[in-house]
């Protein structure tokens, strides 16, 4: 230990003057270093190899604000190639397309049956469309219930067997390269039904139980059939056939236009 002439502690002896940075400057060097370790994290350099296949790093969408922080959460997709963005056509589809409805297939397939002599649409050959024959049976049946009769089981009972019975016979009558399906039998059948849903209401205003109702019946009886029956061809490319399919629809029909009359 130092000690003066008198015998004291001398402390100027041990006085050194310090020349290292300080601890506010040991505190901004800290913040520095973790901005640059935060920009490096938030904001790769394009050069950079980035560990997805075909991965595109774009820096405008991730700015870096004057404190070092990113402006714009991290986002998978814009590390994704550009063939697996979604595009239109990935789009979900409205719900009644989703559900197998589609109004303008409605339309085009009761313009076809309304018109026996046309050629229907391509669109529709192979249209499956259930909505409009469960409509058609619907009021054919709360017509007939307007008149007094409670047919409602008779109706889908006899859809349903004459659908069991036309498939088995168009198949048999088709080649085996082009098999019809058994829900395309009962969207042809339900919507040529169309015809005798007319003549149901128009049962309310004409007598259809004498001579002349019988001879408007069989009009909408044969006008069911040729409907159905050039569908049918057409569809299933069965030429020269139609009048041999036309029969079995005319019987189907038949038996409706007897629940109407009687």
């Amino acid at each position: 230990m130092s000690w003066n002439s008198e015998g004291f502690f001398n402390p100027s002896s041990y006085h050194q003057q310090y020349t290292g940075p300080t601890s506010y400057e040991l505190q901004q060097q800290q913040q520095q270093q973790q901005q640059q370790q935060q920009q490096q994290y938030y904001a790769p350099s394009p050069q950079q190899n980035l560990p997805y296949p075909g991965g595109n790093f774009i820096p405008s969408q991730y700015n870096i604000n004057s404190q070092g922080n990113p402006s714009q959460f991290y986002r998978p997709d814009d590390y994704l190639p550009p063939s697996a963005h979604p595009t239109n056509g990935d789009e979900e589809l409205p719900l009644l397309e989703e559900l197998g409805i589609n109004f303008d297939h409605i339309f085009k397939k009761t313009k076809s049956v309304l018109n026996p002599f046309s050629t229907p649409d391509a669109s529709i050959l192979d249209d499956v469309d259930l909505a409009g024959p469960l409509v058609f049976c619907l009021a054919f049946a709360c017509s007939l219930l307007l008149l007094g009769k409670i047919h409602f089981g008779y109706v889908y009972g006899i859809v349903a067997l004459g659908t069991v019975g036309m498939y088995g016979l168009l198949n048999m009558m088709t080649s085996p390269d082009k098999p019809c399906s058994g829900l395309f039998v009962t969207s042809v059948l339900g919507y040529c039904l169309l015809p005798m849903v007319m003549l149901s209401f128009s049962s309310f205003l004409f007598n259809l139980n004498g001579l002349i109702g019988l001879i408007i019946a069989s009009i909408f009886i044969l006008w069911c059939s040729l409907s159905a029956s050039k569908l049918f061809a057409t569809s299933l490319a069965m030429i020269g056939q139609q009048i041999l399919v036309a029969y079995p629809c005319a019987l189907f029909y038949g038996i409706f236009a007897l629940l109407t009359i009687f």
